[in-house]
């Protein structure tokens, strides 16, 4: 007999997922922002959490229960926009779901059951944060981190960190490959497929680390080449976009979303993180590179293109805006899905067109206040000379 309480459980959530989004009143002539998030934890199924019968759970209590959904991989297939996120138990492993929607910012209902990896990895404790890359070898490969405990040292909380592969061509059933290989660098983290052939090769957006927390030496986003995505070796890697003294990246940055291409060049949307006397900050910035060569950065607008505000702020892990998912439509509409203080899921929207202008016309940082001013009072000087001509 199913729990009396189940039914009114549902109502209130199916009135959760029918709810329109709605436009924020919020400008800056890059994105639009909405008002709600577009996944959070009262979006997984019931039947995820409950016992549903009456007899095995009398008080109808969870028994498996969520604690954030977030960090989601995006993709558009057949009209349809797809999330596989990052959904966190009350036990703190996380696992892959697979979230559609008809238009992008509402109405995200997760499939029947999660996705169960294939246990080839037996020391693999955990896997979130899954990259989404439709390649032109025909298969849609995700990319996320595969963590296991660090036995070397004698801390309970050590872990090693790599980047597992999975390939699928339906969403449904799912390819586990061999973990990355880089021989250069002990630890991976924020891997993503670049979406072609690079010299007849797979290219890989990498994060050099030294340790699971730390990038130490490493410097920012790598790039690197492996011959056979079945037996993923990377032997080098060189840098792309830098980690900066006093700048959004300058703790960390990592790669976020699989790059749009454009016709000046490849887009990036990654994240950068830096240290405050509150923790580490999270925002998300982007990028481009080169169409032939996509390991040189060819454009690097300054500061943030998205940070956390007002309830965006408080979460699990607060202050954190992360992002590994966006779409392009056939109408040339962008959507950048992205997590905020590691407990919800949001989108902005906005269009290539001025992703592009965004990218390829706001002046770079030139990394000293001094020129900052500056380069500000040049920008107010020309809008005053435009004002008194009116």
């Amino acid at each position: 007999m199913i729990h009396e309480k189940y039914y009114a459980e549902k109502e209130k959530q199916e009135k959760l997922l029918a709810r329109k989004n709605q436009e924020a009143d919020f400008y800056n002539g890059i994105y639009t922002r909405y008002e709600y998030p577009v996944l959070t934890r009262e979006h997984v199924p019931l039947t995820w959490r409950y016992d549903l019968s009456k007899e095995r759970n009398p008080f109808f209590m969870e028994r498996l229960g969520i604690n954030a959904v977030m960090n989601s991989g995006a993709i558009y297939l057949d009209g349809k926009y797809y999330l596989v996120a990052r959904v966190e138990g009350n036990d703190r492993k996380s696992f892959f779901a697979v979230a559609e929607s008809d238009n992008g910012v509402d109405g995200f209902r997760f499939h029947d059951y999660p996705i169960l990896l294939e246990d080839t990895e037996k020391e693999e404790t955990n896997v979130y944060d899954m990259r989404l890359t439709k390649h032109e070898d025909g298969y849609i490969y995700g990319v996320f981190c595969s963590e296991k405990k660090d036995t070397s040292v004698n801390d309970l909380s050590a872990a090693v960190a790599s980047a597992g592969i999975v390939r699928t061509k339906d969403l449904k059933n799912w390819e586990r490959l061999p973990n990355l290989i880089t021989k250069r660098s002990p630890q991976q983290r924020n891997v993503v497929l670049h979406p072609e052939f690079v010299d007849g090769k797979y290219a890989f957006y990498t994060r050099p680390m030294d340790d699971f927390i730390e990038t130490g030496s490493g410097s920012g986003i790598g790039f690197g080449l492996c011959d056979d995505i079945c037996n993923p070796v990377i032997d080098e890697e060189k840098m792309t976009s830098l980690r900066k003294y006093h700048t959004i990246t300058e703790a960390k940055n990592g790669a976020g979303a699989t790059p749009i291409k454009s016709k000046r060049g490849w887009i990036h949307i990654a994240h950068g993180v830096r240290n405050t006397a509150a923790g580490l900050r999270y925002v998300i910035y982007a990028f481009a590179t080169d169409l032939k060569d996509p390991s040189k950065v060819i454009a690097e607008p300054s500061g943030l293109l998205i940070g956390p505000r007002g309830m965006e702020r408080v979460g699990d892990v607060s202050n954190v805006l992360f992002t590994n998912g966006a779409i392009v439509n056939e109408k040339n509409e962008v959507f950048i899905y992205y997590a905020s203080s590691d407990t919800r899921m949001h989108v902005v929207k906005t269009d290539m067109d001025r992703l592009v202008d965004y990218v390829f016309n706001t002046p770079r940082d030139p990394e000293r206040s001094v020129l900052c001013v500056a380069q500000r009072c040049n920008l107010i000087r020309d809008n005053l000379i435009l004002l008194e001509k009116r």
